[in-house]
């Protein structure tokens, strides 16, 4: 699924056109972060087949996989324009720089305000579960808070990224995920979003920026994420065992990265695809359940 999404952008219009720097901003590698968490909560879950297809399950996978991803990119873009200036994946045309107009910064509020479509047809959890995540993806990198500048306050908020899926849970399910699951996967949130950081580290030195990997440095922080990872596949073993057997890909990943030596600055562009299939992998679990179990 991320070749097939970086495919997609590809194909894209040119990013000089307002469309193409559109879809660039959303971060076509990551659409998944948002969006697989409702794919795999939705199979969790459905009663059978035919709620994996519902028409609310399919709106929140599409809302999560793209107008979500413009809303979240697009808020931290335009409060990091400076500090974007000394980051090197803009520089190496992984990701784009903020260059919005009235048009672009319209289009990231709007993705936003879409989400609020949703409301009616959830139930109260579902409602909670999604203000907290559109509080969350605005305050990450909005002032007052701008969590992102606050050291383990930016690790932590990153359960944005699971909230997602307890919206979907809730939407079909009609009640809540199990807190375990929901727990662990906030701990492995904390752990992936670190690990991100640690090719940020001098650029967000530079740029004043106080992160929990500048704050630890590199080598702390690769366990600081092995650590976090570690807890998440203890606490996602409290659901089945099969879930925490199956986070442990990601500390033996950090352990493996840091015996080979491997620059985890390409290492990191690695995990988009770890991950699609981690969350493949809580699929067919989940639909094997559902069909044989």
């Amino acid at each position: 699924m991320t070749l097939a999404t970086d495919r997609l952008a590809s194909l894209a219009p040119a990013a000089e056109t307002r469309l193409g720097y559109l879809l660039r901003l959303s971060r076509p590698r990551f659409w998944l972060y948002q969006g697989g968490p409702v794919v795999v909560a939705v199979t969790y879950a459905a009663a059978g087949l035919g709620e994996l297809f519902s028409p609310l399950a399919v709106a929140l996978f599409l809302y999560f996989a793209l107008p979500a991803n413009v809303f979240l990119y697009g808020v931290n873009d335009v409060f990091d324009r400076d500090a974007d200036e000394h980051n090197p994946k803009k520089d190496e045309g992984r990701e784009v720089s903020y260059r919005g107009d009235s048009v672009v910064l319209g289009t990231i509020v709007g993705s936003g305000l879409l989400a609020a479509a949703f409301l009616p047809w959830l139930p109260t959890l579902g409602v909670v579960a999604l203000l907290a995540w559109a509080f969350l993806s605005v305050e990450y990198s909005a002032p007052p808070l701008r969590f992102k500048t606050t050291p383990f306050l930016d690790s932590v908020s990153n359960g944005l990224y699971v909230l997602p899926g307890v919206v979907a849970y809730a939407a079909v399910a009609g009640v809540a995920p199990p807190t375990s699951a929901v727990a662990g996967a906030w701990l492995w949130t904390m752990g992936m979003h670190t690990f991100s950081a640690i090719p940020d580290i001098e650029p967000d030195r530079e740029a004043g920026i106080r992160t929990t990997a500048t704050y630890l440095g590199a080598s702390r922080t690769y366990y600081y994420c092995a650590a976090c990872w570690l807890a998440a596949a203890a606490t996602f073993a409290l659901t089945h065992w099969a879930f925490g057997a199956l986070l442990l890909v990601y500390p033996v990943l950090v352990f493996g990265v840091l015996a080979a030596g491997v620059d985890v600055e390409a290492a990191y562009w690695w995990y988009p695809a770890v991950n699609t299939l981690v969350g493949m992998a809580f699929t067919l679990l989940g639909l094997w359940v559902m069909l044989y179990g």
